[in-house]
């Protein structure tokens, strides 16, 4: 009898993993494939975002008794917070997808279901579609910054503000809104101004840290 039971406890445990398992992968196919990928162009966050994803799956799933569920994805988050990539410019949206890998490993594989999926399944729609939604939003724009050596020198002065910003949109194609004197050299007669635009692709990424740099 006792066979019995725990035959049976295993086979619930493998369909409890296995369907979990399924829920999981098919959220990040569609997370990397339909939402990061035709925006992004990007395969080699591709392989990062799988690997984690999957790696975090099962180590949470095998390690999370219902005793330290908790305290162990929040450890898990605090691990994860602290990693950064040492040799490249990783952009904030690039992150942002990675962290939403993380996070997905941790909810398929913890979340308490009590045998009906439905609300895991809903959880994981939701974030899909807020990530999509979100990546869609072409009506917010972000301000981008140039840095540009200026030889026209002559237009720097505050009361011909409007001309230097004419004279610098005419020149980039950028529709340039403001302008930052960074320097000024007189003996070469150019001045380093930092140029401001709006787009609907942002520029920032995470920069390395000073000590990063001296490494």
């Amino acid at each position: 009898m006792e066979e019995v039971v725990t035959n049976t406890k295993d086979m619930l445990n493998i369909v409890d993993f296995g369907t979990r398992g399924i829920i999981n992968v098919i959220a990040l196919l569609l997370l990397v494939s339909l939402i990061y990928y035709p925006k992004h162009k990007n395969k080699d966050f591709i392989f990062t975002f799988v690997i984690f994803n999957i790696i975090n799956f099962m180590i949470c799933y095998l390690l999370g008794s219902a005793k330290i569920k908790i305290g162990f994805a929040f450890g898990l988050f605090a691990i994860f917070s602290i990693i950064r990539y040492r040799t490249i410019l990783v952009s904030i949206k690039d992150m942002g997808y990675f962290f939403i890998c993380v996070a997905l490993g941790m909810l398929n594989s913890l979340a308490s279901v009590n045998d009906n999926f439905v609300t895991l399944i809903t959880c994981n729609v939701v974030i899909l579609v807020l990530t999509f939604s979100l990546e869609r939003l072409d009506f917010l724009k972000n301000e981008n910054s140039k840095d540009i050596v200026y030889d026209k020198i002559n237009l720097i002065k505050p009361q011909l503000r409007t001309e230097l910003l004419e004279d610098l949109s005419e020149r980039t194609g950028l529709a340039i809104h403001r302008v930052d004197i960074v320097s000024i050299d007189y003996l070469k007669d150019v001045a380093a101004v930092k140029a401001y635009f709006y787009s609907t692709e942002s520029d920032n990424v995470l920069q390395d840290s000073t000590d990063d740099k001296d490494d």
